[in-house]
């Protein structure tokens, strides 16, 4: 049981500021915050934004051209990587939403491909001009990283995405040069690879991204119900597409236990060059804690904190908050905790939440030791590395380990 220490709570940064504050931030962040001026009228019963109540947010009004060219010109004063892509639209001091339903989106994507020499990424369940955006891929080569949120084009569609387009309107969007990567889900028995089929039928050059979605707080529970469902029907599904052999690329995106499986080797030679002795208290979600347990037992104090600030089936160490560690905390001194921890959005040593490290030893007169090994760069890389549907198929699902790890308890 934690021990009974104040609540950790977020100094307020965006207390009296205009919205162009949010504006810059979200830029300073490499995002192109654009804004509907209202909630994402979508209302995809999924969507990860339905309670983001754990951060401060301040919702811009509607972008008007006058904050266009602020935007503009702010974007252009920064130095351009190459490889950096711009995200449209911002997560962290603002809502998502679905950006191309604002009615200059489409105008403004073009405005940034031709008045900066920076790249530009940007996800949407569809809404946009067919024509216009293959022509913009043409013209720009290389400038543009599409991501398309199918979901699912089979009967959960309507449940899941009321007010998404048709499917008739995504065949147009995938029939051309404009799709860098499509993704869908897995929900049922022949859900995910149906969808791989026709899809990879109408455009051979996209990246077929599927995977399972995560519960998280403020999900409706029979739609966590059908997510927890579709991870069941994931080997399967994933299977039935890794043996049909598509032209396309594949990648697939799974809970974070089976990233961690993926990377077990990798995750054992970092902790090993970290020198821990027996008694440190070393701060893990659960799905590296399992990990640890089963090839280095004993080795430290492998400590489980469940990600209860963002609740539902979460488990990832980049996404705990201080006040998930306050809540764990007994007689503890002194603990260790992943960088990546405090390497939010928020601003540096910096949870999701807003609280800095700072804040937290203040409150709970706990001392840290920051593992800087573990940050997020280095679990950004290995997300990606194997993240292939090759190798979730090949080293997860047809490997005996992996049902021993599956079986492992968590000690909360």
């Amino acid at each position: 049981m934690g021990r009974a220490l104040p609540v950790l709570e977020p100094t307020l940064v965006l207390k009296g500021k205009g919205h162009r504050e949010v504006l810059k931030r979200e830029m300073d962040a490499g995002k192109i915050p654009l804004s509907l001026g209202k909630n994402c009228p979508v209302k995809c019963e999924f969507c990860y934004e339905l309670d983001h109540s754990y951060r401060e947010t301040l919702d811009p009004p509607k972008t008007t051209q006058d904050d266009w060219e602020f935007i503009l010109s702010y974007i252009n004063s920064k130095p351009t990587d190459p490889m950096q892509f711009w995200c449209l639209g911002g997560n962290e001091y603002m809502e998502w939403t679905d950006l191309f339903l604002h009615p200059k989106a489409m105008e403004w994507v073009e405005d940034f491909l031709q008045h900066t020499d920076k790249n530009i990424t940007f996800f949407t369940v569809g809404f946009v001009h067919v024509p216009k955006l293959h022509q913009l891929v043409e013209q720009y080569p290389g400038r543009i990283n599409f991501e398309l949120s199918v979901i699912t084009l089979g009967s959960y569609r309507e449940r899941l995405m009321p007010h998404a387009p048709s499917i008739t309107h995504l065949m147009k969007v995938l029939d051309g040069p404009a799709v860098s990567a499509a993704n869908f889900y897995s929900f049922d028995h022949h859900t995910m690879s149906k969808d791989a089929e026709v899809i990879s039928q109408i455009n051979q050059k996209c990246v077929l991204w599927m995977g399972c979605l995560t519960p998280v707080r403020g999900i409706k529970e029979e739609t966590a119900a059908l997510m927890r469902q579709g991870r069941q029907y994931l080997p399967a599904e994933a299977m039935r597409i890794y043996d049909a052999g598509y032209p396309n690329l594949t990648s697939i995106h799974t809970e974070s236990y089976v990233t961690a499986f993926l990377n077990r080797k990798r995750i054992m030679s970092l902790f090993d060059s970290l020198e821990l002795e027996k008694q440190d208290t070393v701060v893990m979600a659960g799905n590296v804690y399992k990990i640890l347990n089963m090839y280095r037992k004993n080795r430290a104090r492998f400590w489980h904190v469940p990600n209860a600030t963002l609740g539902g089936d979460t488990d990832c160490t980049g996404l705990l908050t201080f006040e998930d560690i306050r809540k764990r905390l007994g007689n503890e001194k002194r603990i260790h905790i992943p960088k990546c921890v405090m390497e939010s959005g928020r601003g540096p040593y910096t949870d999701i939440a807003g609280v800095t490290l700072e804040e937290f030893m203040k409150k709970t007169g706990v001392k840290v030791r920051i593992l800087h090994k573990i940050d997020t760069k280095f679990a950004n890389t290995r997300l990606y590395r194997n993240g292939s549907l090759k190798n979730f198929v090949e080293d997860y699902v047809r490997n005996p380990l992996s049902a021993d790890y599956e079986r492992l308890p968590l000690s909360a």
